[in-house]
């Protein structure tokens, strides 16, 4: 079995404009997805919208649609980024991320669904009313969701963190997002995804020939990634 680790958060833009390729990487036979957040907007770096705070994520934006072909919807651009009293934290939908993987192996549609909330319809992810609507979209039991995400909450979703962040580290990651494939026999090799941003039929021809190879090679980012403090 091959591994693909994704190192992400689900606030991160770069890790929305590589959805097309994780979306691509789960019609792989044999390759099995692992989610790892690193919790760049958590704790003391939760941020409250500002104008400030939309004018500087708004260039990064126009710059991921560019460069990916996701879209940004008007409830975001002009809707949650103009919501002052709004806070962005990625504490909660990270939370909601694992226990959707623990409850029904969801964890990876969690995301996708949050970052479409997020980027497209402009939904404050970051309150657990909003989290537990997803996970009813997403057909999971709602009294079981509850149960988990209590329990998952705080302590378990910092720990989640730290360990992310540590495998980010031995990876040689730079920031989010950041791709390493584990093989049957336990080689590293993390990838370098910025040249297939917006190509994601190519892309999908590429890995299937690194899951194949043999031969391990580490590749530097051109910076199309969050750092992990913010983007």
């Amino acid at each position: 079995m091959t591994t693909l680790h994704y190192i992400f958060d689900p606030l991160c833009g770069w890790c929305y404009g590589a959805e097309p390729l994780i979306s691509a990487a789960r019609t792989i036979p044999g390759l099995t997805i692992a989610l790892h957040s690193g919790g760049m907007m958590a704790g003391a770096n939760r941020h409250a919208v500002t104008s400030q705070l939309r004018d500087y994520v708004m260039g990064h934006d126009k710059r991921i649609a560019q460069m990916t072909g996701q879209p940004f919807g008007d409830g975001y651009f002009n809707g949650l980024l103009r919501d002052t009293s709004a806070i962005l934290d990625s504490a909660p939908p990270t939370t909601a991320i694992l226990a959707a993987e623990e409850l029904a192996g969801k964890g990876l549609d969690m995301l996708h669904r949050l970052q479409r909330a997020h980027y497209v319809e402009g939904r404050r992810i970051a309150e657990t009313t909003v989290l537990f609507e997803l996970a009813k979209e997403l057909e999971i039991n709602a009294a079981a969701f509850a149960e988990a995400f209590d329990r998952l909450s705080g302590a378990p979703t910092v720990q989640h963190f730290n360990e992310s962040r540590i495998r980010l580290t031995q990876a040689g990651g730079q920031g989010y997002p950041t791709l390493v494939l584990e093989r049957a026999d336990g080689t590293l090799e993390r990838l370098d995804i910025s040249g297939w941003l917006g190509r994601a039929a190519e892309w999908t021809d590429h890995l299937r020939l690194r899951t194949a190879d043999k031969t391990h090679a580490e590749a530097a980012s051109d910076g199309a990634f969050c750092g992990i403090d913010g983007c």
